[in-house]
């Protein structure tokens, strides 16, 4: 379509036309009509030169942190047999991310290309697309201006908070191995308890190198036999009880998972993630991030819907770690009895507000809810934190621990 230049210049060749009747002047009409056709002329140069052009997007960072930037690279290669004039680029990314991106280039000559980048930063936990990208295209003189769509579309992940913490378990742990008090040590070197890929920091003398030759990939001699510890992480993702996704209380509650979920997984545990609406499903700890960042509010009212799925990963020597608000009432019998059929329990109670920011009344409801489970989980074997929607876990968990997070799996 004409541009406002393109309108201007149309009209100007209208009124010379007009004039150039008046005047009797062929070499004035000849003017006139060559600035009517001009912005046509110029509409269709654009039209065909913009079919070849090509555009890739590349992110620094597939999958960031919360307040990580990343750095957005936009690729733009012309591969039409002519120059193009200026290019407007604007990259739609979610309002969650900030504005659209708005970028210059100059013009690209044939087969040429030309990068332009832009950052962001990600304050929101999520999972974003973004794109598409739209180009506005003019002729050299700017006369026409024409509005190219790319569809093409990139995922950016942001991770949940993930808080350092300390202060596992007091035995020692064993890279893919986890947690065990018995280990059966194979007494030659020709003999081993069964194999497992290479990985980073492994003994090179442990490499079974007729695997190796057989598969084309590196394998490890696994000369213990162990079991692994196992656990069970339930986040509580109910409406009712944490409030709505982006709320303090949700975020808080998605952190303290991720966080507890992230120490587990570092120190070999192997562990399945569980939430209102998902039944437990073992997971590494880049799935339990993958998944708690596009994790969402649920409309369900009954906690013990959730808790019933626990039941097929239940085992008296898991460890169930349970991330809710204070329960009350049935909801806290329920807890309860769902942590009888497990070895170690923790809760992690996330207050549904701040305390510290409702009037006094409403407080005192939440510190007396917060007491009663504290007493009830503590008489049934739970270990119990208590944590504001504004507060740190690391604040909270304990550096030396005397409940442990996992015990000893007999050996094979």
């Amino acid at each position: 379509m004409p541009s406002r230049r393109g309108a201007i210049v149309f009209a100007a060749g209208i009124g010379l036309w007009l004039a150039a009747r008046t005047a009797g002047s062929p070499a004035l009409h000849m003017v006139a009509v060559g600035l009517v056709v001009l912005p046509f002329a110029a509409t269709l140069f654009a039209r065909r030169s913009h079919q070849r052009l090509r555009v890739r997007r590349r992110l620094s960072d597939a999958r960031v942190a919360p307040g990580g930037r990343v750095k957005v690279e936009i690729e733009v290669e012309n591969e039409s047999w002519a120059s193009t004039s200026f290019l407007l680029l604007e990259d739609r990314i979610p309002a969650a991310l900030g504005r659209p991106a708005r970028l210059v280039i100059g013009g690209i000559p044939t087969r040429g290309k030309q990068h332009v980048s832009y950052s962001l930063v990600a304050n929101s936990r999520g999972r974003y697309k973004l794109g598409p990208l739209t180009i506005d295209v003019s002729d050299p003189f700017a006369l026409s201006r024409m509005r190219l769509e790319f569809d093409a579309r990139e995922d950016l992940v942001v991770t949940p908070e993930v808080e350092t913490l300390e202060g596992g378990p007091a035995s020692p742990f064993g890279i893919a191995s986890g947690l065990s008090l018995a280990k059966h040590v194979f007494r030659t070197g020709d003999e081993f308890y069964t194999m497992r890929a290479y990985q980073e920091g492994d003994d090179l003398r442990r490499i079974h190198w007729r695997s190796v030759a057989r598969t084309g990939q590196l394998m490890i001699r696994q000369d213990e036999s162990t079991r692994r510890a196992t656990s069970v992480l339930f986040l509580d993702t109910r409406e009712s009880a944490l409030g709505r996704i982006h709320t303090p209380a949700f975020e808080k509650a998605v952190s303290v998972a991720a966080s507890v979920g992230v120490l587990l997984a570092r120190h070999g545990f192997s562990f399945r993630l569980a939430t209102s609406q998902i039944p437990p499903t073992p997971a590494t700890e880049e799935q339990l991030l993958e998944t708690l960042a596009g994790l969402s509010h649920s409309t369900s009212r009954a906690l013990s819907a959730g808790l019933m799925r626990l039941r097929m990963a239940a085992a008296a020597d898991a460890t169930l770690i349970t991330v809710t608000s204070p329960p009350l009432g049935p909801e806290l019998t329920a807890l309860a009895r769902a942590g009888a059929a497990f070895g170690p329990k923790l809760a992690i109670l996330v207050y549904p507000v701040d305390p510290d920011t409702v009037p006094p009344p409403h407080a005192a409801e939440l510190e007396d809810r917060a007491s009663a489970a504290l007493l009830t989980l503590s008489r049934s074997g739970w270990e119990v934190l208590l944590l504001p929607p504004s507060g740190k876990l690391r604040d909270v968990w304990h550096v030396t621990r005397n409940t442990k997070l996992a015990v000893s799996g007999s050996s094979r």
